[in-house]
C-alpha cells in the first residue's frame, strides 16, 4: 500500500502534503534558497525533533526561524544565549508577592522566554554548562523544573539552536549528551550568486513580505500523530539498524576505517530519529511507506554530530561527515 490514495488516512496525508508545499511557498516570500535546509526543519518538527543549525554570520538562520514560526502561526520566542545567562533567564524564577488587600505575600511564577512553541537559541555554545542543561530538561521533557516544581511547556515544542562554526575563543562545546538530543545538525552555507542578487533586492528596498498563516498548532500536533502512524517494512528498519551499527567502532559489523577513525558511533537515538525522518519524507512527498533512499536522505544530518572520531581522524583532517559519506558509498 504506497499510494496515499490506497491508504485510510489518505484524507489527512493528502492535506499535509498541501500544507507542507502552502508553508514553502510563504516562506520564500522572506526567504531567498536555503530550501533543502527549510525542508529538513520541517521534517524535524514533523518528527517531533530539534534542530541543531550551524552557520557563519548574516546567512538569515534568525528570520528563517522566525518566518517559520508566523506562517505556522506558532509562538515565537528568542534566547540570546551569553556567558552570563542564568538557568532563571530562561526558565522563568518564582518573585514574591503581597496583596494589597490581606498583605499576605506569596510566591508568583513568571514564565521565561522557554515557554513559546519555537524557541531559537541563538549562540547556543555562548553559554555556560548550568545553562545548557536547562535547556536540556526542556528539550528532553517538554517541561521545566523551578524551585521543585514542574512547569509544562506548550505545545507543539520545537528548539531550534545556532551556532558559529568561527570565533570559538570563550565558547562551551555542548556535551555529547544535548547534541544527541537534537534530531538534525544542519549547515547552513553561502547563497548562490543569482539568489544572492535576490536577496539584495529584497532586503535594500521597501519590499516587506505579506506572510500568511497556513496551520495552526493544533494541525501540527496532528500532523505529528500522522507520521507515527505511517508503516514501515521490516527490510528498512533491519537497513536502519544495520547502517547505524556500522558507525560504531567496537561492532563486528563496523568497516575497518571505522574501526581506525571512530571513537564513538551513534546510539539508538540516530536509528529512532532516523526512521522517523524517513517516514517523514515519504510522507510529505506523497508516499505512506518509506524506502530506503529515505532512510540514506537522512544519514547525514542525524549522524555527523553523533559519531566522535579519534586523534588518528584529526591528524588526517577526516570529518564525521566524510566517515558518514563513506560507509553510504559502501552500503
Amino acid at each position: 500500500m504506497n499510494s496515499l490514495y490506497e491508504h485510510p488516512d489518505a484524507q489527512a496525508a493528502l492535506a499535509l502534503q498541501t500544507k507542507i508545499g502552502e508553508i514553502k511557498k510563504e516562506v520564500a516570500k522572506a526567504i531567498v534558497g536555503q530550501d533543502e535546509i527549510i525542508h529538513q526543519i520541517l521534517i524535524a518538527l514533523l518528527s517531533r525533533g530539534h534542530c541543531l543549525l550551524v552557520g557563519v554570520p548574516g546567512l538569515a538562520k534568525t528570520l528563517l526561524i522566525k518566518t517559520l514560526a508566523s506562517v505556522m502561526d506558532l509562538q515565537f520566542s528568542r534566547i540570546q544565549f551569553t556567558p552570563d545567562l542564568m538557568p532563571s533567564d530562561i526558565t522563568g524564577t518564582e518573585l514574591i508577592e503581597e496583596d494589597p488587600v490581606t498583605k499576605r505575600r506569596e510566591f508568583r511564577f513568571v514564565h521565561g522566554p522557554l515557554f513559546g512553541n519555537v524557541i531559537l537559541a541563538d549562540e547556543i555554545n555562548r553559554t555556560p554548562p548550568k545553562t545548557q542543561s536547562a535547556l536540556l530538561e526542556a528539550m528532553a521533557e517538554h517541561r521545566i523544573t523551578v524551585a521543585g516544581k514542574s512547569y509544562k511547556l506548550s505545545e507543539p515544542f520545537f528548539v531550534l539552536a545556532t551556532q558559529n562554526p568561527i570565533e570559538q575563543e570563550g565558547t562551551y562545546p555542548l556535551p555529547e549528551a544535548q547534541l544527541d538530543r537534537f534530531m538534525f545538525d544542519l549547515r547552513l552555507g553561502y547563497p548562490k550568486a543569482e539568489e544572492e542578487k535576490e536577496i539584495l533586492r529584497m532586503t535594500t528596498g521597501q519590499y516587506s513580505a505579506d506572510l500568511k498563516k497556513v496551520v495552526n498548532g493544533r494541525e501540527l500536533m496532528q500532523f505529528q500523530e500522522l507520521v507515527r502512524k505511517v508503516p514501515v517494512a521490516e527490510n528498512i528498519i533491519e537497513y536502519v539498524v544495520k547502517f547505524v551499527s556500522k558507525t560504531r567502532p567496537t561492532h563486528e559489523a563496523a568497516p575497518k576505517f571505522v574501526k581506525d577513525l571512530v571513537r564513538w558511533g551513534a546510539g539508538p537515538r540516530a536509528s529512532q530519529y532516523l526512521l522517523l525522518a524517513a517516514k517523514t519524507k515519504s510522507l510529505i512527498e506523497g508516499r505512506f511507506t518509506p524506502a530506503i533512499d529515505d532512510v540514506r536522505y537522512a544519514a547525514l544530518p542525524a549522524l555527523r554530530h553523533r559519531i566522535i572520531t579519534n586523534f588518528n581522524a584529526e591528524a588526517e583532517g577526516i570529518t564525521t561527515t566524510n566517515v558518514i559519506e563513506k560507509i553510504l558509498n559502501e552500503m
